[in-house]
C-alpha cells in the first residue's frame, strides 16, 4: 500500500511516499480501506517542531476490511470516521474502536472528515464556555475546519454578535458566509470587543489580546495546540475565566456525551444547520503540498487528502 511517512535528516522534516504492508488491527482496532484523510492543525504542528520522526495522525473515513480482537461493535463493510493516532496518511488505517463513528447513509468520506472531529471539538468547545442566548462569541482561526463549524454552532446558539478573527481580510467573505456578522485580523489593535465568549483554536501569542478582549464575566475557551501563557492579573480585573478543552477526554471519559453530540452533529447537518467547508481534495502521493496549505495559512475549511 502507499503510506506517506515523515523524515527529518539533520533539516526540516520532509514528506515522502513509499510502499509498505499494509497493518493489522489490534485489539480493540478496527482496519479500514481509507477514502479521505483530514489534516488536523496538531500533526502540523508537530512536524514543525520535531527533531526525530513522528507518525503522521489524522482523521481518516473509509470501509471497515479487518476487526481486531474483541471487537464487537463494529463489523466489516460498515463505513466509519475517527482520529488515527499512528499512520493516517494511508491507503490502509487502523482505528481504535473508542475513537470511530459510522458515517450515516448519503454521506461520502470527504465531508465525513470534515464534518465530524472539526464539529466535535467546535461543539465541545462552545459548550464549555456555558454560552447563553444574546451574548457575544469570537471565533479564532475561524477560516479553518474547526472554526467554521465554531461560527455555525455560535449562531444557531443563538449569540447576538458572531465574529471571526483570521490572518488576512482576503478570507473574510468565506467566513461571513459561513456565519460571522464581523471580521476582524489577528494584527488589529482593536479586536472590536469586548466579548462574552472566546473560542481560541490558535493559542501562542494571541492569548493575550483575546483575553483582553473579553467582557467583565468572559470565558476564553483554549482548545488548539498552540501553547501560550496568559497573565493571571489579566483575567482578575475582567472576572473573566479561561478554559481549557480537548475533545479526547470527552471520547474516553463520557462516552455518552460523546455519542450524543455525535448523532447531534449529523442532525444539524441533514437539517442544514451545520455545513462544512473543503478547500481541496489532494492525492496522498502530494501530502507536503497539503500541508503547506496550513502552514502558509491559505486554507479556506478542511484539507483532505485522498488516497
Amino acid at each position: 500500500m502507499l503510506r506517506v511517512r515523515h523524515e527529518v535528516n539533520g533539516g526540516p522534516g520532509v514528506l515522502l511516499a513509499e510502499e509498505v504492508n499494509a497493518p493489522e488491527a489490534g485489539a480493540g482496532q478496527v482496519l479500514i480501506r481509507v477514502e479521505a484523510i483530514g489534516i488536523t492543525l496538531p500533526t502540523v504542528r508537530r512536524i514543525w517542531e520535531a527533531r526525530e520522526p513522528i507518525a503522521l495522525g489524522g482523521e481518516v473515513a473509509g470501509e471497515i476490511v479487518a476487526l481486531g480482537a474483541g471487537v464487537t461493535t463494529f463489523a466489516i463493510g460498515e463505513r466509519v470516521t475517527g482520529l488515527c493516532f499512528n499512520h493516517a496518511y494511508a491507503e490502509f488505517a487502523v482505528l481504535n474502536t473508542a475513537m470511530a463513528s459510522r458515517i450515516p447513509g448519503g454521506a461520502d468520506a470527504v465531508e465525513a472528515v470534515a464534518l465530524v472531529r472539526s464539529g466535535l471539538v467546535a461543539r465541545g468547545a462552545y459548550e464549555a464556555a456555558h454560552p447563553e442566548p444574546g451574548e457575544s462569541v469570537l471565533v479564532t482561526a475561524a477560516a479553518g475546519a474547526v472554526g467554521t463549524l465554531a461560527l455555525q454552532y455560535a449562531r444557531a446558539g443563538g449569540a447576538s454578535r458572531v465574529v471571526a478573527a483570521v490572518s488576512s481580510l482576503d478570507k473574510a467573505d468565506f467566513v461571513r458566509a459561513m456565519g460571522a456578522d464581523e471580521v476582524v485580523r489577528y494584527e488589529d489593535t482593536d479586536w472590536g470587543g469586548p466579548y462574552d465568549v472566546i473560542l481560541d483554536g490558535v493559542g501562542g501569542d494571541l492569548l493575550t489580546p483575546a483575553v483582553r478582549a473579553l467582557a467583565t464575566g468572559g470565558r476564553l475557551v483554549a482548545f488548539s495546540s498552540g501553547g501560550g501563557t496568559v497573565e493571571a492579573y489579566e483575567l482578575l480585573v475582567r472576572g473573566a475565566s479561561l478554559i481549557g478543552f480537548q475533545i479526547r477526554a470527552i471520547a474516553l471519559g463520557k462516552p455518552a456525551l460523546y455519542d450524543r453530540w455525535l448523532r447531534e452533529l449529523w442532525q444539524m447537518r441533514d437539517a442544514g444547520t451545520l455545513r462544512t467547508a473543503v478547500h481541496e481534495e489532494i492525492p496522498l502521493a502530494e501530502a507536503a503540498r497539503a500541508h503547506a496549505l496550513i502552514e502558509q495559512r491559505r486554507n479556506l475549511g478542511k484539507v483532505v487528502l485522498v488516497p
